[in-house]
């Protein structure tokens, strides 16, 4: 369980909503409902980024959470551009809290990993962080699990440890389950997976003819672009209809239901776009749903790939 609460000690939240689209593809009063939907359904933790819409994102979370600040946990990431090292940290830092009006970052993740830096500076750049109280608490985006071991190591010589990262997670893309999890599970670490919808594909909307990142975003559509993918996101849709629900949320429940999770990352453009993932709050598959969701994908076969162990 999670030992990461808000100041006020209100708990984590199961789902974590992410703020990359305020300021982008949803404007001001869309970002908004998103986030008046999220706390009316009990969403407690948010998620942004230093590099998100230009700074917009950031700024409009501020401004949305100023009233209730201390009952909730405000997440922010650096070094996705510039770099791990101090300098770069300490800048994109007060720049993030100075747009959310926020002395104290909850949590803040380095965004990816910066191999040209040294991690004795990274991580003593964060400590003194932690120690002026700055930020609560120490997270990663987008590491390997070695990577995260070795930062682990780094860190502990600052009397200091990462308490929470962000894998990319999804019926589709399930990597994470080879090595982050059960390192993270052995580490007592939280997983924040990120994507649990696939860049939308396991919404449905595109095997309906919908457009959407996979079909704008070249990244997107290279990540997502491989033809079982596509295959099991119509399985998903067909299984969840037979089950009563709608594909995200049923997406959104399977990532909720591997024990390593804390709390999945769920966004949209409106608040009508985000409903079916917050109806996951709702949702507990039983074992069999559970079993014949995680059938639709592949299941990656163990880091040593003796498949007679798995």
């Amino acid at each position: 369980m999670t030992k990461i609460t808000a100041p006020d000690g209100t708990p984590l939240s199961p789902l974590c909503f992410g703020a990359m689209q305020f300021g982008g593809t949803a404007d001001e009063a869309a970002s908004q409902g998103m986030y008046d939907a999220c706390r009316a359904a009990g969403v407690t933790f948010f998620d942004t980024a230093h590099v998100y819409t230009g700074g917009t994102s950031e700024t409009f979370l501020g401004r949305f959470v100023r009233d209730e600040r201390d009952s909730l946990i405000i997440a922010t990431k650096a070094s996705y551009t510039g770099g791990a090292g101090r300098d770069n940290i300490l800048t994109s830092l007060d720049e993030s809290r100075s747009r959310m009006g926020l002395d104290t970052v909850d949590v803040l993740y380095m965004h990816r990993w910066d191999g040209g830096t040294p991690l004795e500076e990274t991580f003593g750049t964060l400590a003194g962080l932690k120690d002026r109280g700055t930020i609560r608490h120490i997270a990663v985006s987008n590491y390997a699990a070695w990577q995260v071991m070795k930062a682990q190591a780094v860190a502990a010589t600052f009397d200091l440890r990462i308490e929470m990262m962000q894998p990319m997670y999804s019926l589709v893309k399930r990597q994470a389950e080879v090595e982050i999890f059960p390192m993270a599970q052995d580490q007592d670490i939280d997983i924040v997976p990120y994507s649990p919808l696939g860049g939308g594909l396991l919404t449905g909307k595109y095997a309906s003819g919908d457009t959407g990142r996979l079909s704008t975003d070249d990244r997107y559509a290279a990540r997502y672009g491989q033809d079982w993918m596509h295959r099991a996101a119509v399985d998903l849709s067909a299984l969840a209809s037979e089950a009563g629900m709608h594909p995200a949320t049923l997406a959104v429940a399977w990532a909720m239901r591997h024990p390593a999770v804390t709390a999945p990352i769920i966004s949209a453009r409106s608040a009508a776009q985000l409903a079916p993932s917050l109806a996951a709050l709702s949702v507990t598959l039983d074992d069999d749903l559970y079993a014949r969701t995680t059938a639709l994908s592949p299941t990656p076969p163990p880091a040593t790939d003796r498949l007679e162990e798995a």
